[in-house]
């Protein structure tokens, strides 16, 4: 009974881990990013500003891409008025910056992050779409992202493997 019992929460847990929950609607690997993403209550900012910058095609395509995802509360961190300001027609090269810069090319999964820090001394850098570096260190029990400005943030939820890549939800808004 009690191998039963532990086969039966092994493959509960590996269910949750293939499809994560993320603003309330399941993730599933056999989607892509924008579709998942357009499902998720705390992406909506992200997904709006994605189809602002015209990059709803790109991350649609086959990639693999590493998406780093900005919660709607990070987005509410910027001054007021930034993300109306930023999807205005007149501001999608910068926008489309800012948003190319949480993508880095490849599927790079914590694990990844972590043998690279663990080989670089603690850290580990990765040149994202827009060509600048975002930069991750263990902090605590997670890991944190910090721009190149030097603002930090924290992945709240790694892994949300799709068919296109793979994402981690961010508290932060990061700015090259």
């Amino acid at each position: 009974m009690l191998a039963t019992t532990l086969a039966i929460g092994s493959t509960a847990g590996i269910a949750a881990m293939k499809n994560p929950m993320v603003g309330g609607a399941a993730m599933y690997s056999t989607k892509t990013i924008v579709q998942n993403a357009v499902n998720s209550k705390d992406h909506t900012t992200l997904v709006a500003a994605v189809k602002a910058a015209g990059l709803v095609d790109t991350l649609s395509g086959s990639g693999p891409f590493t998406v780093f995802a900005p919660t709607n509360a990070a987005f509410a961190k910027l001054p007021a008025g930034t993300v109306d300001t930023l999807v205005l027609p007149e501001n999608k090269a910068t926008l489309t910056s800012i948003l190319t810069y949480h993508v880095v090319p490849g599927r790079i999964t914590a694990a990844m992050i972590a043998a690279k820090a663990k080989a670089n001394g603690g850290t580990a850098t990765y040149t994202t779409v827009q060509g600048e570096t975002l930069s991750f260190t263990k902090m605590g029990a997670g890991w944190a992202i910090m721009d190149g400005k030097g603002d930090k943030g924290m992945i709240t939820i790694p892994n949300v493997m799709q068919s296109n890549g793979v994402i981690h939800v961010i508290d932060t808004v990061m700015l090259p």
